[in-house]
Formats: structure tokens, sequence, C-alpha cells
């Protein structure tokens, strides 16, 4: 594969599976050195052969961790046996190295017999996405059971024999119920995940059940209504096909990040927000989440409308930034209107203002931090227009906020509102497409940077 042709499928198939990953620059290389390997600092050095004289540098805001490095050394294994292939059609070839990114991908999480099994049913999956049924989407969802054999029963059903047929359609939804095979796909029954203990998982919230009950001997498949291809194993959610492009989840580490920029972080803040954004992701409703640094929520308040704020002291401040502003105007019947609104106590201006949204967002949550909410909850509230903000100790201060945004911000509203707070701690847009991003202020060169990118 020549260079330009190795920097075509990069751009392809490789950076959308590591989200939010770029090519930047390149650097010269050995026959000493690796196909794949780690660079300086979130970086990655690859090159399609150990005889090229050059590597590509593979960067991203999260590092790249053991398992993704050994995927993509698996990629670069299979591409280099396509291009030994005599094809002289580029769509062909193209193709193949689609194929060659699910095949790794099996490879990566079992061993080979049941890696070449998953790759097929996934196959088969794909082309469940491309149809309907009496009118309708159809999701299902397949678990392979690593642990059991059972090929030697002389009333085995291999997969490949049945789900082509239409009633295959009609036996998982999966969400609650699932087909099972053994590592050789082969069917055992029927699995219902209402009685699935429960344990920790990393995934959207509607996949606990099968996240909990795919722990390290088992595989889950899903298919959702909206065509998402989603894997589970080790209680996590691994990859996902989305908009027709896998990309893979390093969720950990994306965790840690969101505490790197800030000066205070509770460990269950961290992970509630990125659970919660994950659920937005995959609700396709858009969000935006706002996570304060201790030192800069008075500096952020100015940024929200005072009929967005659902915590009384956080209003006092906002109160007396206003009362402050109107003073400096020097005009008498501007201030005496500003403090005839203002100068309430709290329930009494949600009341004369109207602020209905404030008042029953304060009744549902009740006082609780944002990481004690059930995450149905959360995720109602970070679906509404504008942004959730929530300071330093996990206590939210404005629900659905319009945020007044710095002149010359770009990009949608939930992106300018993102960039603008980010400068205040990490700011989080999740789009409609399902893409999570997050952002800081780099002081140093007073500019917002990507702080990670997810999905």
């Amino acid at each position: 594969m020549d260079k330009q042709e190795f920097y075509k499928f990069v751009d392809k198939l490789i950076l959308p599976l590591f989200t939010g990953s770029f090519i930047d620059g390149e650097a010269e290389s050995s026959l000493r050195d690796n196909e794949v390997a780690y660079g300086k600092r979130n970086t990655l050095l690859i090159k399609p052969t150990k005889a090229d004289e050059y590597r590509l540098i593979l960067k991203r805001g999260q590092p790249f961790q053991v398992f993704e490095v050994n995927l993509l050394k698996s990629i670069i294994a299979e591409i280099n046996k396509i291009a030994l292939i005599p094809l002289q059609d580029d769509s062909y070839i193209s193709v193949l190295q689609e194929n060659a990114i699910e095949k790794s991908i099996c490879q990566s999480i079992c061993e080979q017999e049941t890696a070449n099994c998953m790759f097929s049913i996934i196959n088969e999956i794909q082309k469940w996405s491309a149809r309907t049924y009496e009118g309708r989407k159809i999701a299902m969802g397949i678990i392979l059971n690593l642990g059991q054999d059972i090929s030697g029963q002389e009333d085995a059903i291999n997969f490949s024999n049945i789900m082509s047929n239409d009633f295959f359609a009609l036996l998982s939804d999966g969400l609650s119920s699932y087909i099972e095979f053994d590592k050789k796909g082969n069917l055992i029954g029927y699995v219902q995940m209402d009685k699935v203990k429960k344990l920790p998982t990393i995934c959207p919230y509607e996949y606990e059940n099968v996240a909990r009950y795919c722990n390290e001997r088992r595989i889950g498949i899903v298919l959702t209504v909206n065509g998402d291809i989603l894997i589970f194993k080790n209680r996590n959610l691994l990859f996902a096909n989305r908009l027709g492009r896998w990309n893979i989840y390093s969720h950990e580490e994306v965790i840690q990040l969101l505490s790197y920029r800030g000066n205070y972080s509770i460990k269950d803040i961290r992970r509630s927000i990125y659970y919660t954004a994950l659920d937005s992701s995959y609700s396709y409703k858009g969000g935006c989440i706002v996570y304060l640094n201790k030192d800069e929520i008075e500096n952020a308040l100015t940024h929200i409308n005072a009929h967005d704020i659902i915590d009384e002291h956080y209003f006092e401040l906002k109160k007396a930034q206003v009362l402050e502003v109107a003073g400096r105007l020097y005009n008498l019947q501007t201030l005496s209107s500003v403090e005839a609104t203002y100068n309430v106590p709290y329930l009494t201006f949600l009341q004369e203002q109207r602020c209905v949204k404030a008042q029953c967002i304060r009744k549902i949550i009740n006082g609780k931090p944002f990481h004690e909410l059930s995450r149905k909850l959360r995720l109602e509230l970070v679906s509404m227009d504008g942004a959730i903000v929530i300071d330093s100790e996990g206590r939210i201060i404005a629900v659905g906020a319009i945020l007044k945004i710095e002149a010359g911000s770009e990009g949608g509203g939930r992106l300018a509102a993102a960039t603008t707070l980010s400068k205040y701690g990490t700011a989080i847009k999740i789009s409609q497409d399902g893409i999570i991003k997050a952002f800081f202020s780099d002081r140093k060169i007073n500019k917002v940077k990507a702080l990670f990118t997810v999905g």
C-alpha cells in the first residue's frame, strides 16, 4: 500500500474508529520501528509495513489504551493481507478493508473460531439493519456464550440456518430479551434480562442489564431500532457501529479526564456526568453539560439568566451581579426597575417572574445534587434546550439554561454555549447524531481546546 492509499484508508476507517483522532503530521521511520507504537502524549505512530520509511502521527484528546493498540495492529495485519490480493476495482478493496475493521474487532475480544462466528453474525445483523418487518425497523439481541460448546449435540441448530428467516426478527428485542448461542454459533436458547444480578457497568442505561450479563465469558451484540450495532463484554459497551462507522470506547480514561482540568472533583460526579453524556448520546436528543471549577462559578454566572437558576444561593450571587451592573449605568429609572424586580426573596422572584420551569425542576430534584439523581431523570434534564450547569460539588445551578454567549462564537447554540463556558470548567456538548465532545480553556494560550471526543 503506497502512502496516498494509506492516508486514504486511515482517514476513512481508522479516524472514525478512534473518535476524535486526527493525523498530526508524519515522523521518519526505519526497519527497527513497529507498524504501531506509542508516540508522545496521546499519540500513536502507524505505518502500513515495517519497510516504510514514514509513520503517521495519530493524535486525540484521551490517551490510547493497550487494547486499542492491539486492535490497530490486527487491522494493519489484515489490510496487508488484502494488499496481496490482485484486485483492480477499488470498490472491492474498499469493502474488504471495511470487513477488516469488523474482523479485527471480533478477534480483539474472543478466540479465532468464535471471532469468525461473531463476524458472520454481525454481517447477518447488518442485513437486518437495512430491513423492516411489517413496516417497522428491527431491533434484536444476540448473546455469544464463550463458555459453552454444544456442537456435538444431535439437535444442534446453527445461527446460519435461522438468522435470515423472518421469524427471527420477532424472537428478541435487544433490551429485555436475547437469543443465546454457544461459542460456535449453535442455538442455546432464550434469555430474559429482568433477573440479572446488579453489578457495576459502563454503558447507556437502557442496556445495563445486557452489560451486566455479558461478563468476561459472554459477548452481547445488539441491533437498535436506530440501526446502531452495539457490542458488550466485561460488563461494558466496547464497540458501536453508528451511521455506518465503527468506534471504540475507552470509558475510564475519559471519566478521569473530567477532573484533569478542574481544581476540585468528586469521583461520583465525574462518573455521573459521563454516564449522562453517554445516555444522551444514545437518546439522539442532544444536550449540553457544564461542570464548573470551584473558583470560577461567579464568573460563569454572568452568562446565566436569573430566570433559569434553581438554587437560592446562586440566585443571590446573580442578583448582586445584576444590581451592580444596573448601578453602574447611572440611570436611576433603570436601577429602580431592576431593584424592584430583584430585591425580593428568591421564591417570590420565581413567582412574580413566572419562572415555571425553575419552580417545576426545583420540586422534581428536591434539593438533590446531580450525581444523586436517577440516570433517567438526569437524561430528561440534559435533553432540554439549553445547558445544565453544575458546580464543583455536583449542586445543580441551572437546567435548560439559554446562556449568554460571547460575540463571535461559531457553531450551533449548544456548541457556542459549551465553548463559552469551558473557560470556567469542563463543558460537554452532545450532538443529536450522538457525538460527545468536551472542551476546556487552555489559559496559557487563551484558547478553547478539545479535552476528549467519544462516540
